[in-house]
């Protein structure tokens, strides 16, 4: 069977965004770019890990990380990305409201799934054939997966900031075992760490 992968850039104090998410600031007062400036500012040096991220078969994501919107859908709200999202593979929605598919340029498809992580994970695995599954965020979403027991590895890129509140990463997610897999490697904008989640 193939993996299930999570990357999350994160800080820290293990915040993969600030507080107060909203249209203005999607990741958050005070996070800004500065948790993923390493992918724009140096994107030869770590291509091997943006490769990574971008590598699944297929994508699942929480409804926080698709928009800021709650309850019923705003259907002129087609994701943070524009046109065409750089996923180019079939992207999982949790959500509680259901709504139809959403197809993009590029190859991108929204499938928004009301029935819970399990459901998506099904969904996800089925669309991505033999390449792996990428569990995409926020960190809501990381979490229940990782409590689950349903990510095989994690990846985390630290970068050296504080951001003191948010959304926090490996909060509520029971007694994990962590294993790393390599020696960690970066820069002065981030820390790539690999972990193999022992079951």
């Amino acid at each position: 069977m193939t993996k299930v992968t999570c990357d999350m850039a994160m800080s820290l104090d293990g915040f993969v965004a600030g507080p107060h998410q909203s249209m203005e600031n999607p990741l958050g007062e005070g996070a800004g770019e500065c948790l993923h400036q390493w992918m724009f500012d140096e994107p030869e040096r770590h291509a091997a890990e943006i490769e990574g991220i971008t590598a699944a078969g297929a994508f699942i994501m929480g409804r926080n990380m698709f928009g800021p919107g709650r309850g019923a859908w705003d259907l002129d709200w087609n994701g943070w990305w524009g046109d065409e999202p750089p996923y180019h593979a079939p992207v999982f929605v949790l959500t509680h409201h259901p709504r139809e598919r959403v197809t993009m340029k590029g190859g991108t498809t929204f499938t928004f799934v009301t029935g819970g992580i399990e459901a998506a994970l099904a969904q996800a695995r089925e669309a991505a054939g033999d390449r792996d599954v990428a569990v995409a965020g926020g960190a809501a979403t990381v979490n229940q997966f990782l409590a689950a027991g349903l990510i095989d590895e994690l990846r985390l890129h630290v970068a050296p900031v504080i951001l003191g509140g948010g959304e926090r990463l490996l909060r509520d997610v029971g007694d994990l075992t962590l294993e790393p897999l390599g020696a960690p490697s970066g820069t002065r904008l981030v820390t790539h760490l690999t972990y193999r989640v022992v079951r």
